[in-house]
């Protein structure tokens, strides 16, 4: 190469070099500009953004202070370069969510960290992915679908109530979640794929629901950790190296499950099946161009919904059963509501069209979900220009709807510490906005499984309140404080142990 094109060559990779520079230096001032007058704390490091407190009851007490100063949004920095919005008002929240816009699956976003265990099933889709996978599913959750689920999850609560008899009225404290979640996955399991491997008393099931958990506990930390955002980091860290192990295990139980109807259905057909379950919808639904759903649409669709299906809920149900234990004379009306349903039966078995009955229950179990928030937080990321509160910004801006500041804002709630079940009556459900309580997300992209998760809720909570609050009470540990831990759904570091004491 002759000394002419050569230097030809460096001032072409110097100018370059030079333009991509200023480039970046116009995208970050306009970047800071747009951010600087947000509200939001101003303490943040220049290189590491705002520092947040370990995941913990530290970190959501962070996020519950911030929230109180701030009441409709506000502004923190994950890093130099990239600003995340917080919604946290009904007003707020609703310019986010009344849009069909994508989860955040950019780089450092909690979506795209999920992507190697849930794929982009119905939960991280975006675009028509989504639409054509909304459109498809919608059907397993038809109420003529769910019915039939009524029996089975009074069926598998039986066997939790097996489970718990050895601790009515013992000394002996058991520790809710673990035993909750084997219920929940037992449901899941069975009402979404007709698949019964007996889990709550096999323990062999017992590792995909550790399994889960761990892939929880890693995503929670990754997701706090700005070092470890980068794929060819997380990957070589011990925690990555086990996060990989636990997708292929969780994958390896969801092939298991389809790879057995598909079996069930070459030999038998949909005509042997009593009813049709989510697994049949999912490998036989064909889009209007006669497309169906390839054998990884089909995986990550079973993956999400068997984390959805059990996890969710079983938090929902652990924090409600807490809150049962907090107040006894709350326990006391339950088990009345529903002594007044089934006082003339000689079965303790709710019936489908029982559920709707159940009032004052529902406002139970929407308080306690509203109070302890098993999801804490959701995000969206938008894919044009938008405005928040009057302000204007760009497009790519990641918003995270934080539920926990939203069920906990003074201006929403009034005295949102104080555990009101009242607060959901009908007189003032009707009165509130439909933005102001969004466990189940809300908008266009709101969850496909509410009313399965809430019959299941309802169904467990109720038959444990008939079975043991006449004789017995649900008591927590004495001096027992739970420290919440937020990864996925809301947990805590140290359990929720109980006994069933006699009042």
């Amino acid at each position: 190469m002759s000394s002419t094109a050569l230097n030809a060559l460096i001032v072409g990779a110097l100018s370059y070099i030079f333009y991509k520079i200023v480039a970046f230096i116009i995208w970050y001032n306009n970047l800071c500009r747009i951010f600087k007058d947000c509200p939001g704390p101003k303490d943040g490091h220049w290189l590491l953004g705002n520092r947040f407190p370990k995941p913990g009851q530290q970190l959501l007490n962070r996020f519950l202070e911030l929230g109180r100063q701030y009441r409709k949004y506000y502004v923190l920095w994950l890093g130099p370069f990239q600003p995340m919005l917080f919604a946290c008002h009904p007003t707020t929240v609703k310019q986010v969510l009344k849009t069909s816009e994508p989860k955040s699956t950019k780089f450092g976003g909690s979506y795209r960290h999920l992507l190697p265990w849930l794929g982009r099933g119905l939960l991280i889709a975006d675009g028509a992915r989504w639409a054509r996978a909304r459109r498809l599913l919608t059907p397993a959750f038809h109420f003529g679908i769910l019915k039939p689920y009524a029996t089975v999850a009074m069926d598998a609560t039986n066997i939790l109530i097996e489970k718990l008899e050895p601790f009515a009225n013992t000394p002996k404290y058991f520790e809710v979640f673990n035993v909750i979640s084997l219920c929940t996955l037992d449901i899941i399991l069975r009402c979404a794929f007709s698949y019964n491997t007996n889990c709550q008393s096999n323990l062999e099931t017992l590792p995909y629901v550790e399994a889960v958990h761990e892939i929880s506990e890693a995503l929670a930390v990754r997701n706090r950790t700005p070092y470890l955002f980068p794929d060819f980091i997380f990957y070589l860290s011990s925690l990555g190296r086990k996060f990989v192990k636990n997708c292929k295990f969780v994958h390896k139980v969801a092939e298991e499950v389809i790879d057995k109807r598909r079996e069930t259905l070459a030999k038998e057909g949909l005509s042997s099946r009593k009813y049709l379950d989510f697994l049949d919808i999912l490998l036989t639904a064909k889009d209007e161009s006669g497309v169906g759903l390839t054998q990884e649409e089909i995986r990550n669709e079973v993956d999400t919904f068997l984390f959805a299906g059990h996890d969710t809920t079983a938090s929902a149900i652990s924090w409600t059963l807490y809150s049962l234990a907090e107040h006894p004379e709350i326990q006391r009306k339950v088990y009345e509501e529903i002594n007044s349903v089934l006082h003339d039966r000689e079965s303790d078995d709710l019936q489908w069209d029982d559920l709707p009955k159940l009032e004052y229950l529902t406002m139970v179990i929407k308080e306690s979900i509203r109070f302890h928030c098993p999801v804490f937080s959701i995000q969206r990321q938008f894919t044009k220009d938008f405005e928040l509160d009057g302000h204007a910004f760009p497009a790519g801006t990641v918003v995270s709807v934080l539920i926990l500041n939203l069920h906990h804002n003074k201006d929403v709630w009034g005295n949102p510490e104080e555990f009101v079940p009242e607060r959901f009556s009908k007189e003032n459900s009707a009165t509130m906005d439909s933005y102001q309580y969004v466990p189940f997300s809300a908008g266009p992209r709101n969850c496909i499984g509410q009313h399965f998760a809430m019959h299941e809720i309802k169904i467990i909570i109720s038959k444990l309140v008939y079975r043991y609050v006449l004789r017995y009470k649900f008591e927590l540990e004495p001096n027992y404080v739970p420290e919440k831990k937020p990864a996925i759904v809301m947990r805590t570091t140290n359990g929720i142990r109980m006994r069933i004491l006699k009042w």
